[in-house]
Order: C-alpha cells, then sequence, then structure tokens
C-alpha cells in the first residue's frame, strides 16, 4: 500500500472534518500518500483529487461540515458511472479508498467493493440509522443542538401556556427525535416507527392540561407519518372541536451545523484511525463503527442488507417519562 484516497459523501455530520484528519494523519504514519476527493461520489466520477498533508488539515477537528464537500451523484447509481469512478482512482495509483458517510454512501461504497475495489467506510451521520454501530459521527453534536432548542422553546411554551411541536431530522429513523424527547422532558415524541394516532395525541395533551401543567412540548421526527406538518393541518382542521391548536418549529438543517462536540470529535478520530488499521491488515469491504465502546468492523454487505431498530427500553423509558 502506497497511496489511499479519502472522501465525505451524504449529508454532512459535524466531527466529520475529524475523521478526514484522522485518516489523513494515521495514513502518512504508515508511509502512504492521501488524498482527498472533493465533492464525494461526484468528484470521484470528475476526477477531483488533491494530495492531503499532514498540515493541509491543521485546524479542521472544530469545524462543522466537511472541508472536502459532499454532493449527490446520480451516475454514480450506475454501473458506467462506477466503472469510471474506479478507473480515475487505477489512474491517480489509489490502492484503497476510505468513504465517510451514511447508508447510501456506504452503499456506493458496496458497490465499489463488489467490482473489486478495496474499501472502508466510516459510519458518519446524524440520523444515527446506520447498522454496524451504536453511534455514529455527528449525532451527539445535532441531539445537542435539538436539546438547546427544546430547552429554550419549553420556556416560550411555560410563558404563554402553550403546546409545542419541535420536529427534529432523522429520516425514517426516531433516534433522535426518541433521545430529545427524553433529554428534553416532552410530553410525547412521534416516531416512524410507532404508528400514531392524532386523536391520542390530542388527549395526553389535553390529560396533561387537566393534570395542571399549563404548556407541553411533543419532539416530532421528519420521518413519521404524521410529521409536524400533518399534525400541525390535522390540529387546525379539528380546532373547535379540540379546543386548542399547537405552535410549530422545525429544526431542519440548523441541527448539521456548528462545531462538533467533544464526544464526536473523539468518536471521528477513533473511527479515522481505525479505517487505517484496517487497510494496514488488508481488511476490506468493511465498515468501521463503535460497537459497545469499542471501534469494530462489520463486512459492508452485511451494513446494507440491514435495517436499525430503536432500543425498546429507550420508548418504554420515554412513555414512563411523559
Amino acid at each position: 500500500m502506497k497511496k489511499i484516497a479519502v472522501l465525505t459523501s451524504g449529508g454532512d455530520a459535524p466531527g466529520m472534518n475529524a475523521a478526514i484528519r484522522a485518516v489523513v494523519r494515521t495514513g502518512i504514519r504508515n508511509g502512504w500518500e492521501v488524498m482527498g476527493i472533493r465533492n464525494g461520489y461526484e468528484g470521484l466520477i470528475d476526477d477531483r483529487f488533491v494530495r492531503l498533508g499532514a498540515r493541509d488539515v491543521g485546524g479542521i477537528i472544530q469545524r462543522g461540515g466537511t472541508v472536502l464537500g459532499s454532493a449527490r451523484s446520480e451516475e454514480f447509481k450506475t454501473r458506467a458511472g462506477q466503472l469510471k469512478a474506479i478507473r480515475n482512482l487505477n489512474q491517480n495509483d489509489v490502492e484503497g479508498l476510505v468513504v465517510i458517510g451514511g447508508n447510501g454512501s456506504q452503499t456506493g461504497a458496496h458497490a465499489l467493493h463488489a467490482l473489486g475495489f478495496p474499501v472502508v467506510g466510516i459510519a458518519s451521520t446524524i440520523d444515527n440509522d446506520l447498522y454496524g454501530s451504536d453511534i455514529t459521527i455527528g449525532v451527539d453534536t445535532a441531539l445537542n443542538i435539538a436539546l438547546e432548542a427544546i430547552d429554550r422553546l419549553k420556556i416560550t411554551a411555560s410563558s404563554h401556556q402553550r403546546a409545542f411541536l419541535i420536529e427534529v431530522m432523522g429520516r425514517k429513523c426516531g433516534y433522535l427525535a426518541l433521545m430529545a424527547a427524553i433529554a428534553g422532558g416532552a410530553e410525547e415524541v412521534v416516531l416512524p416507527e410507532i404508528e400514531t394516532d392524532p386523536e391520542k395525541l390530542a388527549k395526553t395533551l389535553t390529560d396533561a392540561y387537566e393534570r395542571g401543567k399549563a404548556h407541553a412540548i411533543i419532539v416530532v421526527a421528519e420521518g413519521a407519518e404524521y410529521n409536524a406538518t400533518r399534525l400541525d393541518e390535522y390540529f387546525k382542521e379539528h380546532r373547535e372541536r379540540l379546543g386548542f391548536g399547537l405552535r410549530v418549529t422545525i429544526l431542519g438543517h440548523v441541527q448539521r451545523g456548528g462545531a462538533p462536540q467533544a464526544s464526536d470529535r473523539i468518536l471521528a478520530s477513533r473511527l479515522g484511525a481505525g479505517a487505517t488499521e484496517a487497510m494496514a491488515r488488508g481488511e476490506y469491504g468493511v465498515l468501521v463503527g463503535l460497537i459497545k465502546n469499542e471501534v469494530t468492523t462489520t463486512p459492508l454487505e452485511v451494513v446494507v442488507a440491514n435495517k436499525k431498530l430503536l432500543d425498546p427500553a429507550m420508548v418504554d423509558l420515554a412513555k414512563k417519562l411523559d
């Protein structure tokens, strides 16, 4: 092994830069040349390679987003696009590729590995929906951003004696919403994994009011069947019968921004080093993740074939604490 490359793909996550830094510096310590690929798989197809030295990744560990950039590529989803990407890797004398990203990114990594190119993935997504890692890069920072918003909105909700819907990101995974609801002391949480009845939700809020609560917070996952927009429409339509309405705040992409927390910087550093260690021992076609606080590898074919489930104990805890 003489030269490797690293790219970031999919949605940006706080801590991606720390992972890039770890890959570059541990790769150099192994005696390898390290190339960065700009704009993810699109840059791989467009041959956007740049050499990265130890100083090139200095001062990026505290920065949010990704210094390499990320972009969607419809062409890469085709076999022709994947072959073009491999041709560019070979023409740049790259012998191994590190892919930092979530489900879609690792599906792309698996496709390259299936075509015979050595690839190692790093688990990075604020959704925490990637099989093969208990926690992924960016999750803790995104959760704390959501929690800060909940704490602030709870003050307003209490002052005006209102019910607030707060929608958080997570795609079809309710992890962020569930943890934010528990940590934020929400009265209710709406998840993609559990069917929601708006009438039961309304009753929960009514019961809370009758118990003397002057306000209520409901955390909603963006991928739920009844997301914040649909619930808002439902409560507006039935406001006269239900007796109250809701205020809606959709956090959206604000959760991706900002400096990564210490936990994400450390996780990213561990996983980045784990990726080059896997390459050094000739282990390819795997995702590097964290399981029971140990850096582990899981075959990419297993990662893309499985769905990560919510911990039933945490769902039960949220119900007990509402």
